[in-house]
């Protein structure tokens, strides 16, 4: 994985729970700033300003560094990690990498991106038809 460059555009889903509720983790955390974070179910939110459609940004987490460089997926947490101050974070950035590790939180994350409007669907609410996009 390539090294991010700081500050990081973190974009997310807020009208899902549980990516809120990790954003929101992630955000208390960070003490220098390296985090900005972009609520792509906002009505303003404008996916082609990065060269992207809504579809894309909804099928998966995306972070993009200083270098206009794209983390998507699996891959956004370790370059999140990265980011954030702090031995641990460090290491799960690293742990997260190893083949066998990576192959397996890919998976997890596939499935979790596409089921989780289904995981806690009283707390997610979709008011932007952006939640009708099937992911892949």
């Amino acid at each position: 994985m390539k090294k991010v460059t700081p500050p990081i555009r973190i974009f997310f889903d807020g009208s899902c729970s549980v990516c809120a509720s990790e954003i929101r983790h992630y955000k208390s955390r960070d003490i220098h700033g390296n985090l900005l974070l972009v609520d792509i179910s906002k009505e303003d939110f404008q996916p082609e300003k990065y060269g992207k459609t809504m579809e894309d940004f909804m099928t998966q987490m995306h972070v993009l560094d200083q270098q206009g460089q794209f983390f998507l997926g699996v891959n956004a947490f370790p370059a999140i990690w990265q980011a954030l101050p702090g031995r641990l974070f460090a290491f799960l950035a690293m742990f997260m990498m190893l083949p066998g590790i990576h192959s397996v939180a890919r998976l997890a994350y596939i499935l979790f991106a596409k089921y989780r409007r289904n995981l806690f669907p009283k707390k997610n609410k979709c008011e932007t038809g952006t939640c009708d996009i099937k992911p892949l």
